[in-house]
């Protein structure tokens, strides 16, 4: 009797056990008919913006391959951190999404003193959707004056009037002040940065002469430099731009290595399961093919980059090790 009521036990425990077991599968495994309801699909910016601009049209783009409708959310701020930090701590399963970029998931690692996240642990990568190189121009008259057409001859004035020289950015810790500073230590160059309130009073600034350069965004810079507005010396990628191909990358005048664009793409929370993920990464891979979004990305500068989720993973990874040294070397800190 004794033997029984043990052996009652026994299976009773292996039966709430399997019953756990059988529970847990299915709420890691999800059913093949993912997603019933509709996604969120947070962008970390303010509404307006080349980020958020991307992110409505692919939403709309993917949701025939979803079933779903993507709904796009803005919850800017610190840098992007707020947003980011959201879809890192988002159930793991799918539904939030979030348009991260190379300031969210490789410089603010680096440029903050702390970060409620990890941009590599806490996250999943879904798809690349953009890179796009920044560019160097020169405010034209100065150009004119001093007789400068190239990059070799941008370092040699820099070289022979230590200090005298000076760049615009968009403010502290922005794209193109690290693409300067990483410009300055690799030409050993002695110059001076202004940082402004954004990217577009800083181009105001080059247009009207209170700075001498900058590297710009190749969306903004692409109609002056067409214009003849600016004078376009080189972009940062380690190759010419198809929108750009006479100007030469930074790395063609001999400053190794130089590798710098300005890219994003849409992530979703760590432990996903793996049919989520390749189900997103399929939706949104449809969506990047579609001709109004190829249109945009031309206008932007970029083009597609096909990456598996595994291959986005490993190149924020670099990136991320990348903008350690660069943030380091221009002693930019936001505290």
């Amino acid at each position: 009797m004794k033997m029984k009521w043990m052996l009652s036990l026994v299976a009773m425990a292996c039966g709430v056990i399997f019953s756990a077991m059988t529970s847990a599968q299915s709420v890691a495994q999800p059913t093949s008919d993912w997603p019933t309801h509709p996604l969120r699909f947070i962008v970390p910016y303010p509404p307006g913006g080349p980020l958020d601009t991307m992110a409505r049209l692919l939403a709309e783009k993917a949701k025939p391959a979803l079933g779903q409708n993507i709904i796009v959310e803005n919850k800017p701020g610190a840098g992007g951190n707020i947003g980011a930090d959201i879809v890192a701590k988002a159930a793991p399963d799918g539904y939030t999404l979030v348009m991260g970029a190379v300031a969210t998931h490789a410089i603010n690692p680096w440029l903050f003193a702390s970060i409620p996240y990890d941009s590599v642990k806490d996250f999943a990568p879904v798809a690349l959707v953009a890179s796009v190189p920044n560019v160097l121009v020169l405010n034209k008259d100065f150009a004119a004056r001093n007789n400068i057409r190239t990059l070799q001859d941008l370092v040699e004035y820099a070289r022979k009037n230590p200090g005298k020289l000076n760049y615009g950015s968009g403010g502290s810790g922005s794209a193109g002040h690290f693409a300067a500073e990483l410009l300055r230590v690799r030409a050993n160059m002695d110059v001076v940065h202004i940082p402004y309130q954004g990217a577009a009073p800083a181009q105001l600034a080059l247009l009207s002469g209170q700075s001498d350069f900058m590297f710009d965004n190749l969306a903004a810079s692409a109609p002056l430099i067409k214009d003849g507005k600016v004078v376009a010396l080189a972009v940062t990628t380690n190759k010419r731009s198809e929108q750009l191909p006479d100007v030469p990358a930074i790395e063609e005048s001999g400053i190794r290595p130089f590798d710098i664009g300005t890219w994003f793409g849409v992530f979703t929370t760590a432990g996903t399961p793996d049919t989520v993920l390749q189900k997103l990464h399929g939706a949104y891979q449809t969506a990047l093919r579609d001709p109004a979004v190829l249109e945009r990305l031309k206008l932007m500068g970029s083009s597609v980059q096909v990456l598996t989720p595994a291959q986005f993973a490993e190149m924020v990874r670099l990136e991320r090790e990348k903008y350690k040294e660069i943030v380091t070397v221009s002693g930019a800190k936001v505290n």
